[in-house]
Protein backbone atom coordinates (compact mmCIF):
# COMPACT_ATOMS: atom_id res chain seq x y z
CA UNK A 1 0.00 0.00 0.00
CA UNK A 2 1.30 3.34 -1.09
CA UNK A 3 2.48 5.73 1.58
CA UNK A 4 1.08 9.46 1.95
CA UNK A 5 4.27 10.58 1.27
CA UNK A 6 4.83 8.50 -1.94
CA UNK A 7 1.23 9.35 -3.28
CA UNK A 8 2.22 13.66 -2.50
CA UNK A 9 5.45 12.15 -4.76
CA UNK A 10 3.24 10.75 -7.55
CA UNK A 11 0.83 14.00 -7.42
CA UNK A 12 4.09 16.59 -7.65
CA UNK A 13 5.47 13.97 -10.62
CA UNK A 14 2.15 14.53 -12.36
CA UNK A 15 1.85 18.09 -11.86
CA UNK A 16 5.08 18.80 -13.45
CA UNK A 17 4.19 16.55 -16.57
CA UNK A 18 0.70 18.56 -16.70
CA UNK A 19 2.84 22.23 -16.38
CA UNK A 20 5.37 20.90 -18.88
CA UNK A 21 2.41 19.60 -21.69
CA UNK A 22 1.05 23.19 -20.95
CA UNK A 23 3.86 24.76 -21.63
CA UNK A 24 4.42 23.07 -25.32
CA UNK A 25 0.74 23.53 -25.91
CA UNK A 26 1.02 27.61 -25.42
CA UNK A 27 4.01 27.09 -27.96
CA UNK A 28 2.16 25.42 -30.49
CA UNK A 29 0.16 28.63 -31.57
CA UNK A 30 -3.21 26.93 -31.33
CA UNK A 31 -5.71 27.71 -28.76
CA UNK A 32 -5.91 25.07 -26.65
CA UNK A 33 -7.69 24.48 -23.52
CA UNK A 34 -8.36 21.99 -20.58
CA UNK A 35 -11.90 21.12 -18.50
CA UNK A 36 -12.59 19.73 -15.20
CA UNK A 37 -14.49 16.66 -15.69
CA UNK A 38 -15.21 16.87 -11.82
CA UNK A 39 -15.52 20.68 -11.53
CA UNK A 40 -16.95 20.96 -14.90
CA UNK A 41 -14.61 24.60 -14.83
CA UNK A 42 -12.27 25.50 -17.38
CA UNK A 43 -8.94 25.12 -15.82
CA UNK A 44 -6.34 26.66 -18.24
CA UNK A 45 -6.51 28.57 -22.08
CA UNK A 46 -3.59 28.79 -23.98
CA UNK A 47 -1.87 32.42 -24.73
CA UNK A 48 -3.00 31.88 -28.37
CA UNK A 49 -6.52 32.58 -27.33
CA UNK A 50 -5.57 36.12 -26.66
CA UNK A 51 -4.36 37.17 -29.64
CA UNK A 52 -6.48 35.18 -32.07
CA UNK A 53 -9.88 35.49 -30.23
CA UNK A 54 -9.58 38.01 -27.52
CA UNK A 55 -10.35 35.82 -24.24
CA UNK A 56 -8.27 35.43 -21.30
CA UNK A 57 -9.13 32.08 -18.88
CA UNK A 58 -11.20 34.29 -17.23
CA UNK A 59 -13.19 35.99 -20.13
CA UNK A 60 -13.32 32.86 -21.51
CA UNK A 61 -14.84 30.79 -18.40
CA UNK A 62 -18.49 32.47 -19.18
CA UNK A 63 -18.14 31.03 -23.23
CA UNK A 64 -17.22 27.41 -21.97
CA UNK A 65 -20.03 27.06 -20.58
CA UNK A 66 -22.12 25.56 -23.17
CA UNK A 67 -18.90 22.79 -23.70
CA UNK A 68 -19.53 22.29 -19.46
CA UNK A 69 -23.07 21.46 -19.92
CA UNK A 70 -22.35 18.33 -23.05
CA UNK A 71 -20.02 17.05 -20.52
CA UNK A 72 -21.89 15.19 -18.26
CA UNK A 73 -24.12 13.19 -20.72
CA UNK A 74 -20.78 12.30 -22.78
CA UNK A 75 -19.07 11.01 -19.74
CA UNK A 76 -21.94 9.21 -19.40
CA UNK A 77 -21.92 7.52 -22.40
CA UNK A 78 -18.26 7.18 -22.23
CA UNK A 79 -18.33 5.29 -19.14
CA UNK A 80 -20.79 3.15 -19.98
CA UNK A 81 -18.89 2.09 -23.06
CA UNK A 82 -19.18 4.59 -25.68
CA UNK A 83 -15.56 5.07 -27.30
CA UNK A 84 -16.77 7.09 -29.43
CA UNK A 85 -17.44 9.99 -27.19
CA UNK A 86 -13.22 9.77 -26.36
CA UNK A 87 -12.77 12.18 -29.11
CA UNK A 88 -15.16 14.73 -30.90
CA UNK A 89 -14.63 16.89 -33.53
CA UNK A 90 -17.37 19.57 -34.54
CA UNK A 91 -17.65 22.78 -36.82
CA UNK A 92 -19.60 25.65 -34.79
CA UNK A 93 -19.33 29.55 -34.24
CA UNK A 94 -18.07 31.51 -31.44
CA UNK A 95 -18.13 34.99 -30.88
CA UNK A 96 -15.24 36.98 -30.85
CA UNK A 97 -14.15 39.45 -27.61
CA UNK A 98 -15.59 42.30 -29.92
CA UNK A 99 -18.59 40.55 -31.03
CA UNK A 100 -17.96 39.44 -34.12
CA UNK A 101 -18.90 35.70 -34.89
CA UNK A 102 -15.80 33.34 -35.77
CA UNK A 103 -16.62 29.80 -37.60
CA UNK A 104 -14.35 27.26 -35.78
CA UNK A 105 -13.29 23.50 -35.13
CA UNK A 106 -13.10 22.28 -32.08
CA UNK A 107 -11.48 18.90 -31.27
CA UNK A 108 -11.40 17.54 -27.75
CA UNK A 109 -10.38 14.34 -25.88
CA UNK A 110 -11.03 12.92 -22.51
CA UNK A 111 -8.16 12.50 -20.70
CA UNK A 112 -8.30 9.48 -18.16
CA UNK A 113 -6.15 8.98 -15.04
CA UNK A 114 -4.75 5.44 -14.50
CA UNK A 115 -7.78 3.99 -13.50
CA UNK A 116 -9.17 4.78 -16.78
CA UNK A 117 -11.74 7.04 -15.12
CA UNK A 118 -11.36 10.77 -17.80
CA UNK A 119 -10.54 13.17 -15.53
CA UNK A 120 -10.58 16.76 -17.48
CA UNK A 121 -11.13 17.70 -21.08
CA UNK A 122 -8.20 18.18 -23.55
CA UNK A 123 -9.33 20.48 -26.29
CA UNK A 124 -8.27 22.67 -29.91
CA UNK A 125 -9.76 25.63 -30.95
CA UNK A 126 -9.43 26.06 -34.86
CA UNK A 127 -10.67 29.26 -36.47
CA UNK A 128 -12.20 28.03 -39.67
CA UNK A 129 -12.14 31.70 -41.50
CA UNK A 130 -9.58 30.82 -44.34
CA UNK A 131 -10.63 27.63 -45.17
CA UNK A 132 -14.48 28.33 -45.77
CA UNK A 133 -13.48 31.50 -47.77
CA UNK A 134 -10.91 29.28 -49.67
CA UNK A 135 -13.93 26.58 -50.13
CA UNK A 136 -15.88 29.28 -51.62
CA UNK A 137 -13.63 30.97 -54.10
CA UNK A 138 -13.33 26.87 -54.77
CA UNK A 139 -16.57 26.77 -55.29
CA UNK A 140 -17.04 29.99 -57.59
CA UNK A 141 -14.03 28.65 -59.50
CA UNK A 142 -15.68 25.17 -60.38
CA UNK A 143 -18.78 27.16 -61.44
CA UNK A 144 -16.83 28.94 -64.19
CA UNK A 145 -14.76 26.53 -65.22
CA UNK A 146 -18.20 23.93 -65.73
CA UNK A 147 -19.91 27.52 -67.52
CA UNK A 148 -16.63 27.91 -69.56
CA UNK A 149 -16.96 23.96 -70.89
CA UNK A 150 -20.80 23.53 -71.49
CA UNK A 151 -21.23 26.40 -72.78
CA UNK A 152 -18.88 25.33 -76.50
CA UNK A 153 -20.04 22.07 -75.82
CA UNK A 154 -23.86 22.29 -75.83
CA UNK A 155 -23.13 24.42 -79.08
CA UNK A 156 -21.33 21.77 -80.45
CA UNK A 157 -23.81 19.18 -79.38
CA UNK A 158 -26.88 21.33 -81.10
CA UNK A 159 -24.99 21.53 -84.37
CA UNK A 160 -24.08 18.03 -84.14
CA UNK A 161 -27.94 16.95 -83.76
CA UNK A 162 -28.65 19.55 -86.63
CA UNK A 163 -26.39 17.69 -88.89
CA UNK A 164 -27.27 14.12 -88.26
CA UNK A 165 -31.41 15.79 -88.55
CA UNK A 166 -30.75 17.00 -92.29
CA UNK A 167 -27.82 14.40 -93.22
CA UNK A 168 -29.46 10.96 -94.21
CA UNK A 169 -27.97 11.25 -97.60
CA UNK A 170 -24.28 11.66 -96.78
CA UNK A 171 -22.11 8.77 -97.06
CA UNK A 172 -21.78 6.07 -94.31
CA UNK A 173 -17.92 7.52 -93.08
CA UNK A 174 -19.16 11.16 -92.27
CA UNK A 175 -22.45 9.83 -90.54
CA UNK A 176 -19.92 7.95 -88.80
CA UNK A 177 -17.52 11.14 -88.06
CA UNK A 178 -20.95 12.88 -86.53
CA UNK A 179 -21.56 9.86 -84.29
CA UNK A 180 -17.96 9.76 -83.00
CA UNK A 181 -18.53 13.86 -82.32
CA UNK A 182 -21.83 13.05 -80.59
CA UNK A 183 -20.15 10.24 -78.27
CA UNK A 184 -17.31 12.28 -77.57
CA UNK A 185 -19.44 15.94 -76.32
CA UNK A 186 -21.87 13.10 -74.45
CA UNK A 187 -19.12 11.74 -72.69
CA UNK A 188 -17.64 15.82 -71.44
CA UNK A 189 -21.24 16.46 -70.83
CA UNK A 190 -21.30 13.56 -68.46
CA UNK A 191 -17.41 14.19 -67.39
CA UNK A 192 -18.81 17.85 -65.94
CA UNK A 193 -21.66 16.68 -64.07
CA UNK A 194 -19.56 13.76 -62.48
CA UNK A 195 -16.27 15.39 -62.03
CA UNK A 196 -16.64 19.51 -62.13
CA UNK A 197 -19.35 20.17 -60.21
CA UNK A 198 -18.61 22.51 -57.58
CA UNK A 199 -19.45 20.18 -54.77
CA UNK A 200 -17.14 17.92 -56.25
CA UNK A 201 -14.34 20.08 -57.01
CA UNK A 202 -14.16 21.61 -53.64
CA UNK A 203 -14.45 18.53 -51.88
CA UNK A 204 -10.69 17.69 -54.41
CA UNK A 205 -7.27 17.59 -51.92
CA UNK A 206 -9.76 17.70 -49.00
CA UNK A 207 -11.47 14.11 -48.42
CA UNK A 208 -12.86 11.03 -50.10
CA UNK A 209 -15.61 8.78 -49.63
CA UNK A 210 -14.22 4.91 -48.83
CA UNK A 211 -15.84 2.71 -50.30
CA UNK A 212 -14.58 -0.49 -52.21
CA UNK A 213 -13.70 -1.13 -55.83
CA UNK A 214 -11.62 -4.09 -57.84
CA UNK A 215 -8.29 -1.95 -59.33
CA UNK A 216 -8.38 -4.59 -62.07
CA UNK A 217 -11.75 -3.65 -62.77
CA UNK A 218 -10.84 0.19 -62.64
CA UNK A 219 -8.00 -0.64 -65.20
CA UNK A 220 -10.35 -2.47 -67.60
CA UNK A 221 -12.81 0.86 -67.15
CA UNK A 222 -9.78 2.70 -68.07
CA UNK A 223 -8.83 1.37 -71.08
CA UNK A 224 -12.08 0.58 -72.48
CA UNK A 225 -12.55 4.04 -72.19
CA UNK A 226 -9.41 5.53 -73.95
CA UNK A 227 -9.84 3.17 -76.77
CA UNK A 228 -12.84 4.95 -78.04
CA UNK A 229 -10.73 8.14 -78.58
CA UNK A 230 -7.26 5.96 -79.27
CA UNK A 231 -7.56 2.53 -81.36
CA UNK A 232 -4.67 0.92 -79.23
CA UNK A 233 -4.37 1.15 -75.92
CA UNK A 234 -2.06 -1.93 -74.71
CA UNK A 235 -3.22 -3.18 -71.02
CA UNK A 236 -1.10 -5.30 -68.41
CA UNK A 237 -1.85 -6.64 -65.00
CA UNK A 238 0.11 -8.59 -63.06
CA UNK A 239 -1.40 -9.50 -59.47
CA UNK A 240 -3.30 -7.08 -57.85
CA UNK A 241 -5.62 -7.32 -54.47
CA UNK A 242 -9.41 -8.56 -54.95
CA UNK A 243 -10.13 -5.11 -53.94
CA UNK A 244 -9.11 -2.21 -52.62
CA UNK A 245 -10.40 1.11 -50.85
CA UNK A 246 -10.45 4.57 -52.08
CA UNK A 247 -13.04 6.97 -53.77
CA UNK A 248 -14.10 4.81 -57.39
CA UNK A 249 -15.22 7.84 -59.19
CA UNK A 250 -11.96 9.53 -57.85
CA UNK A 251 -9.41 7.23 -58.84
CA UNK A 252 -11.15 6.36 -62.27
CA UNK A 253 -11.21 10.36 -63.03
CA UNK A 254 -7.13 10.42 -62.00
CA UNK A 255 -6.67 7.58 -64.79
CA UNK A 256 -8.87 8.93 -67.31
CA UNK A 257 -6.47 12.77 -66.48
CA UNK A 258 -3.34 10.54 -67.33
CA UNK A 259 -5.18 8.83 -70.61
CA UNK A 260 -6.30 11.80 -71.83
CA UNK A 261 -2.98 13.18 -71.53
CA UNK A 262 -1.14 10.82 -73.16
CA UNK A 263 -3.54 11.34 -76.04
CA UNK A 264 -3.21 14.57 -76.65
CA UNK A 265 0.74 14.55 -76.81
CA UNK A 266 1.50 11.35 -78.94
CA UNK A 267 1.50 10.25 -82.09
CA UNK A 268 -1.88 8.89 -83.36
CA UNK A 269 -0.53 5.69 -85.09
CA UNK A 270 1.59 4.67 -81.78
CA UNK A 271 0.27 2.90 -78.92
CA UNK A 272 -0.26 3.42 -75.32
CA UNK A 273 1.02 1.09 -72.63
CA UNK A 274 -1.74 1.11 -69.17
CA UNK A 275 -0.65 -1.42 -66.56
CA UNK A 276 -1.03 -2.19 -62.69
CA UNK A 277 0.48 -4.08 -60.14
CA UNK A 278 2.52 -4.26 -56.59
CA UNK A 279 4.71 -1.66 -55.67
CA UNK A 280 7.93 -2.73 -54.56
CA UNK A 281 7.60 -0.67 -51.02
CA UNK A 282 4.30 -2.07 -50.72
CA UNK A 283 0.74 -0.66 -52.37
CA UNK A 284 -0.26 -0.59 -55.71
CA UNK A 285 0.77 1.14 -58.66
CA UNK A 286 -1.23 2.36 -62.42
CA UNK A 287 1.16 3.16 -64.99
CA UNK A 288 0.44 5.31 -67.95
CA UNK A 289 3.10 5.12 -70.51
CA UNK A 290 3.15 6.81 -74.03
CA UNK A 291 5.77 7.56 -76.76
CA UNK A 292 5.44 11.15 -77.13
CA UNK A 293 8.45 13.82 -76.76
CA UNK A 294 8.16 13.51 -72.94
CA UNK A 295 8.36 16.03 -70.66
CA UNK A 296 11.15 19.08 -70.22
CA UNK A 297 13.54 17.80 -67.41
CA UNK A 298 12.90 21.13 -65.68
CA UNK A 299 9.50 20.63 -65.80
CA UNK A 300 8.99 17.39 -64.43
CA UNK A 301 7.77 18.08 -61.03
CA UNK A 302 6.07 22.00 -62.04
CA UNK A 303 3.69 20.36 -64.51
CA UNK A 304 1.47 19.55 -61.54
CA UNK A 305 0.50 22.86 -60.35
CA UNK A 306 -2.57 24.65 -60.40
CA UNK A 307 -3.01 26.24 -64.37
CA UNK A 308 0.47 25.15 -65.50
CA UNK A 309 1.20 24.14 -69.22
CA UNK A 310 4.24 22.51 -70.04
CA UNK A 311 6.20 24.25 -72.83
CA UNK A 312 5.01 21.18 -75.15
CA UNK A 313 1.60 22.36 -74.44
CA UNK A 314 1.75 24.78 -77.68
CA UNK A 315 -1.06 24.22 -79.89
CA UNK A 316 -3.08 22.01 -77.50
CA UNK A 317 -6.09 22.47 -75.93
CA UNK A 318 -6.09 22.27 -72.69
CA UNK A 319 -6.70 24.63 -69.40
CA UNK A 320 -3.72 23.03 -66.58
CA UNK A 321 -5.92 21.67 -64.48
CA UNK A 322 -6.01 17.89 -65.12
CA UNK A 323 -2.71 17.48 -64.22
CA UNK A 324 -3.07 19.18 -60.59
CA UNK A 325 -6.67 17.34 -60.14
CA UNK A 326 -5.02 13.87 -60.99
CA UNK A 327 -2.27 14.51 -58.01
CA UNK A 328 -5.02 16.20 -55.87
CA UNK A 329 -7.01 12.96 -55.82
CA UNK A 330 -4.34 10.88 -55.12
CA UNK A 331 -3.04 13.11 -52.29
CA UNK A 332 -6.69 12.58 -50.75
CA UNK A 333 -6.23 8.95 -50.66
CA UNK A 334 -2.49 9.19 -49.38
CA UNK A 335 -1.24 8.39 -52.77
CA UNK A 336 1.47 9.98 -55.24
CA UNK A 337 1.34 10.48 -59.05
CA UNK A 338 4.60 11.51 -60.73
CA UNK A 339 6.23 11.33 -63.93
CA UNK A 340 9.67 9.86 -65.12
CA UNK A 341 10.97 10.17 -68.95
CA UNK A 342 11.39 7.07 -70.62
CA UNK A 343 14.88 5.98 -72.02
CA UNK A 344 13.37 4.67 -75.63
CA UNK A 345 10.62 7.79 -75.70
CA UNK A 346 7.64 9.27 -74.04
CA UNK A 347 6.99 9.65 -70.45
CA UNK A 348 5.95 7.24 -67.78
CA UNK A 349 3.37 8.42 -65.43
CA UNK A 350 2.51 6.45 -62.21
CA UNK A 351 -0.15 6.40 -59.70
CA UNK A 352 0.75 4.72 -56.33
CA UNK A 353 -1.61 3.81 -53.94
CA UNK A 354 -1.65 2.12 -50.62
CA UNK A 355 -3.59 -1.05 -50.41
CA UNK A 356 -3.75 -2.81 -47.01
CA UNK A 357 -5.48 -6.07 -48.71
CA UNK A 358 -3.02 -8.85 -49.82
CA UNK A 359 -2.37 -9.60 -53.61
CA UNK A 360 -5.23 -11.98 -55.16
CA UNK A 361 -5.46 -13.42 -58.48
CA UNK A 362 -6.03 -10.91 -61.03
CA UNK A 363 -9.44 -10.71 -61.84
CA UNK A 364 -8.75 -9.13 -65.67
CA UNK A 365 -7.87 -10.29 -68.50
CA UNK A 366 -4.47 -9.24 -70.22
CA UNK A 367 -4.41 -7.79 -73.78
CA UNK A 368 -2.26 -9.92 -76.00
CA UNK A 369 -0.26 -8.11 -78.37
CA UNK A 370 2.60 -9.10 -79.83
CA UNK A 371 4.73 -5.74 -79.97
CA UNK A 372 3.20 -5.03 -76.29
CA UNK A 373 6.61 -3.98 -73.99
CA UNK A 374 4.21 -5.30 -71.03
CA UNK A 375 3.51 -8.63 -72.27
CA UNK A 376 5.27 -10.92 -70.12
CA UNK A 377 4.31 -14.09 -71.54
CA UNK A 378 6.17 -13.74 -74.66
Amino acid sequence: MATIAELEEALRQSQQEAARYRQLLDHSGEVSWMIDCASGELEWLSHAAKTQFGYTLETARALAWDLAQELAPRLDRYESGDLSRKRLVRETELPHADGHPVPVEIESTLMTGADGVPVSVLGVVRDLTERRALADQQKKFASMLSHEFRTPLSTIDGAVQRLEMTGAHHDEGTRKRYRKIQTAVDRMLAMLDDYLSPERMASIGRARQPDEISPANLLESAAEGARTRRARVDLHIEALPQWMRCDPAGIRLCLEILLDNAIKYTPADTPLQLAGKMAPEGGVEFLVRDHGAGVPEAELETIFGRGTRGANAAGVAGSGLGLYMARSIADVHGGTVTVRNVSESGAEFRIWLPAAAKPGKSLARVDSNSDNPFDIRR
